[in-house]
């Protein structure tokens, strides 16, 4: 697999969700995800990082909420938020991004 700064630092746009397999909102945001990337295809990279196993990673972006999702292109954090959301929110975010 491809390492964390190759794969943000991509041309494509990457959602990260920073997620605890513990966390109850981080479970129902698996079916989102899902979803989300059967929308969008080949137009977003979705990545899961659990921080209980990327605790460095994690402390290096201050995740302190689980799950907290970031949106990157060419190695820019282009948006940021901490709680679920919900798919019609998510997307809307996302398309925003893919416009742009």
């Amino acid at each position: 697999m491809e390492n964390f700064n190759e794969i943000i630092n991509s041309e494509q746009l990457t959602l990260v969700d920073f997620f605890a397999t513990w966390c109850g909102p981080c479970k129902t945001m698996h079916p989102v995800l899902e979803q989300l990337k059967e929308q969008m295809g080949d137009r977003l990279r979705i990545l899961k990082i659990d921080v209980d196993k990327n605790e460095a990673l994690s402390a290096s972006y201050r995740v302190q909420a689980v799950p907290t999702l970031m949106l990157f292109r060419k190695g820019e954090l282009l948006w940021r938020q901490s709680g679920a959301l919900s798919l019609s929110q998510l997307s809307e975010i996302v398309k925003d991004y893919l416009r742009s």
